[in-house]
C-alpha cells in the first residue's frame, strides 16, 4: 500500500502587491522560529526546512484554549508505523513543494494565539519547539514517567522553557522579528487588512496491509 500524502502549496513567487494585501502569519512565524532555533544552542538539532508551520481558525477571539499544538510524524524512537489492537498503522505524510517530507507540524490557533501577551506567546512557541525530539527523528522529547511529554512534574518543563525564552532575549534578537507578537489578532487585522498564511489540515493514522 502506497503512503497516505498530502502536499503542501508552494509560496508565491509574485511580491505581495496592492491586489493581495495582509500579514502573512505563517512566514513571520517561520522568521521567528528561525530567529529560536539559531541563537539557542539546545535547539540546534531542529531542521525547520523539515518542521510544516499552520494556522487553525478558530471561532472566537477568545485568551482560554490551545495556543498551539506539535504534531510528531513519527511514532516512538521515530518509527514509521505503529502497532494497534493487533493493525499495522502508518501516518499520513505531508510533503512540500520541494518534495520534503515534513517530520512535524506546529500549528497555531488563531485568533486565539494573538490574544494573550506578547512573553507568553514567546514562551509558548519555545514550549512548542522544546517538544522536538533531540534526535530529530519525528518522534517527541520523551521524559520519564506516565507523562511522556512534560515529564512528572509540568512545573519543571514550565521552567525549562521560561530559561530558554530569557535567554533567547538576553542575545538580543532584532525586534522586527518578534514585533508582530506585541500585536492581538484585530490590531493585526487593522494594520494589514487580513491575515493569512498556510493551513495544513492534521494527518491521519491508515491501516498499513
Amino acid at each position: 500500500m502506497k503512503p497516505l500524502t498530502s502536499k503542501m502549496s508552494k509560496p508565491s513567487r509574485r511580491k505581495q502587491g496592492p491586489e493581495r494585501p495582509g500579514f502573512n502569519f505563517t512566514l513571520h512565524m517561520r522568521h521567528l522560529l528561525g530567529d529560536v532555533v539559531t541563537r539557542l544552542g539546545q535547539l540546534e538539532h531542529i531542521d525547520l526546512d523539515r518542521v510544516a508551520v499552520s494556522f487553525h481558525q478558530t471561532r472566537k477571539a477568545v485568551s482560554h484554549g490551545m495556543y498551539a499544538s506539535l504534531t510528531p510524524m513519527r511514532f516512538a524512537n521515530g518509527r514509521r508505523h505503529t502497532i494497534r489492537r493487533g493493525q499495522k498503522w502508518a501516518i499520513q505524510q505531508v510533503i512540500d513543494g520541494s518534495g520534503r517530507e515534513m517530520l512535524y507540524i506546529l500549528s497555531f490557533y488563531l485568533p486565539r494565539f494573538l490574544q494573550i501577551p506578547c512573553r507568553e506567546k514567546l514562551s509558548t512557541v519555545v514550549h512548542e519547539l522544546w517538544h522536538i525530539s533531540p534526535r530529530f527523528d519525528g518522534d517527541l522529547r520523551r521524559h520519564g514517567g506516565r507523562c511522556y511529554a512534560h515529564g512528572s512534574a509540568a512545573a519543571q518543563y514550565d521552567a525549562q522553557v521560561e530559561r530558554l525564552v530569557d535567554r533567547w532575549l538576553q542575545l538580543s534578537p532584532p525586534e522586527s522579528v518578534y514585533r508582530f507578537l506585541e500585536y492581538d489578532y484585530h490590531d493585526l487585522v487593522r494594520r494589514h487588512g487580513r491575515i493569512y498564511g498556510q493551513k495544513i489540515p492534521n494527518p491521519k493514522l491508515f491501516p498499513v496491509g
